[in-house]
């Protein structure tokens, strides 16, 4: 018998009460998709967080440490010139000028902080994994300066500080001043230059130096990674004593084993940048970022490095990365045996022996130099790091670095590409018409650094010409249009 079909109000009834089930179970399942959604976001937002905190609060623990205990120069003016308005907003720091240390912590409910503590000569570490009191316990004692700072002011450039009066034949001084007028001018208040000092050698003599206003000739400056290229000096002189060989393979004990693909890097791939391990060199606080989480969140900046895969071949690729460059500090460490010896080993080999009095290599928490960045010199010393290698590596009669090894320095890698040739730890102009400044000379070479820091060589124009800033913007400084201004006052 055929079931007949019920009344209407039967029907409203049941699609009342289905529609009503429906629109909980619809509810439900949505709130459940908004909760999981949240969950997703609050797990993604804490995992960046998690990550930007102690990263951020290490870049600006150290920077701080850094601006007031090596560089002398004051607190409140180095928080507001140095750090930009994310990092002023989302961290707080403290300063113990009694322990000579900065604390940073994070604002709001994650309470991410670090700490930076200086040391007499050794500049400041971002305490990673360590406490202050281990790290002062372990720190030998080191030899701050060599050269007498009042024999320094007597003595002649370029170990001293005094000048020719007698600038050499044939220099605009117009063109040149108008140059240097240039670099400090602020066009644009969006995009600041924020030029902090330029010094110009030609010549073997300084022609030109200028400083923005609470910077002098005596403040020491962050070179960030022009570090590198003091990192690739130290290297060249344990190769001129015999301690180094850049075709060797077992610097790195990790790397050592038989069916271990890295143990096939030579020093020369580690100084090339062509390693070919897998590494992020991200910066702007990014979660995938290498780089950052090494330099500000990590012990052991060398290891850290050293344990990251091997991406491709050895010699095959070349990738700009400053955990080749932290690699290479520690490099300098074992070879250099005796940590005494180490952490007194630049100055005794290098900085003393040039006049760079005011030069300040930082360690991470293992006690490590950070052959990638965080060194401190005024801008005269930069310049004498130029002049070192304008000159060959020979300073006053002096071989400093090994013959031979400025050629090396300045041969581009044979995986670079045209417009970003690279040598042993410095920037190479070469590469024909695709080159990185095509305007400017070909045998330019520099050391660069973050914000616009830069060691710019040219020795077919005896030149050597120092830039330092903090210019966040690329579009606010144009270095190729500086140094075409300052070839214009030379003579040809």
């Amino acid at each position: 018998m055929k079931a007949s079909n019920p009344p209407p109000s039967v029907s409203r009834q049941r699609f009342s009460g289905n529609f009503k089930t429906g629109m909980k179970m619809a509810k439900k399942i949505i709130g459940l998709g908004v909760s999981a959604v949240i969950l997703i976001v609050f797990a993604l937002g804490y995992k960046f967080i998690s990550f930007s905190g102690p990263v951020g609060a290490g870049f600006v623990a150290g920077h701080l440490c850094a601006g007031v205990f090596v560089a002398k120069r004051d607190f409140e003016e180095v928080q507001q010139t140095d750090l930009d308005s994310t990092q002023q907003s989302a961290f707080s720091s403290v300063i113990d000028y009694k322990n000579r240390s900065v604390t940073t912590t994070m604002n709001g409910p994650f309470s991410f902080s670090k700490t930076a503590v200086f040391r007499d000569c050794l500049g400041c570490t971002i305490l990673v994994g360590i406490s202050k009191a281990e790290l002062q316990n372990r720190t030998p004692a080191v030899e701050c300066s060599i050269t007498d700072q009042q024999s320094k002011k007597d003595q002649p450039w370029p170990t001293g500080d005094k000048l020719s009066a007698v600038p050499p034949a044939g220099v605009n001084q117009k063109k040149l001043s108008q140059a240097l007028d240039d670099a400090f001018l602020e066009p644009d208040p969006e995009k600041l230059r924020s030029t902090r000092a330029v010094v110009v050698v030609y010549d073997g003599h300084i022609i030109a130096e200028r400083y923005a206003p609470g910077i002098s000739k005596d403040t020491a400056l962050h070179g960030w990674s022009m570090t590198k290229s003091i990192t690739s000096a130290l290297i060249g002189i344990l190769v001129k004593q015999g301690k180094l060989s850049i075709d060797r393979l077992d610097y790195v004990p990790e790397w050592q084993s038989q069916d271990d693909p890295h143990s096939a890097i030579t020093l020369n791939h580690v100084l090339q940048m062509t390693s070919g391990i897998e590494f992020s060199e991200n910066y702007g606080i990014s979660q995938s970022s290498d780089v950052e989480k090494m330099l500000f969140d990590v012990k052991d900046t060398a290891l850290f490095a050293i344990r990251k895969p091997l991406e491709v071949n050895p010699g095959s690729r070349w990738q700009y990365a400053t955990g080749n460059s932290c690699i290479l500090g520690r490099i300098v460490r074992d070879a250099v045996g005796d940590d005494m010896r180490y952490y007194n080993f630049p100055r005794r080999e290098l900085f003393s022996k040039i006049g760079m009095s005011s030069a300040t290599l930082q360690t991470d928490s293992s006690g490590t130099f950070n052959g990638g960045a965080w060194s401190y010199l005024t801008a005269r010393d930069w310049a004498r790091f130029g002049l070192l290698y304008l000159n060959d590596g020979v300073w006053e009669g002096e071989r400093i670095l090994p013959a031979g090894w400025v050629d090396y320095t300045r041969s581009p890698a044979p995986a670079s590409p045209p417009d970003q040739q690279y040598g042993a730890q410095f920037w190479l102009n070469t590469g024909g018409e695709k080159r990185w400044m095509p305007s400017l000379p070909e045998d330019l070479y520099a050391a660069r650094g973050h914000f616009g820091q830069t060691v710019n060589i040219i020795p077919s124009k005896k030149l050597v010409i120092v830039r330092l800033g903090q210019t966040y913007s690329k579009e606010a400084w144009n270095l190729e249009s500086f140094i075409g201004d300052i070839l214009k006052a030379i003579p040809e």
